[in-house]
């Protein structure tokens, strides 16, 4: 889990907004999408492992995924939640 300091200075790189830690609703929507094949990052590589935590931007469009409790808060690396 995302240390809770670190949290609230984290912020989108792109728009640099807050971000917040993805509900378990948002999650399991996710999943659903990236398990039927629809899912890309920003940069066009496709998601095949499912996302089990991630960072979601003020606007809620991208998530940055977290991996082994480290943020990966690089733009072509967010996933389009919508």
């Amino acid at each position: 889990m995302v240390d809770a300091e670190l949290l609230e200075i984290l912020v989108c790189p792109e728009d640099k907004t807050p971000v917040t830690l993805a509900s378990a609703e948002t999650l399991a929507a996710l999943n659903a999408r990236i398990a039927a094949g629809d899912v890309k990052t920003r940069g066009g590589a496709a998601v095949a492992e499912p996302v089990t935590e991630g960072l979601v931007r003020a606007d809620g469009k991208y998530l940055y995924p977290v991996r082994e409790d480290i943020p990966v808060m690089l733009i072509d690396e967010a996933i389009p939640v919508g």
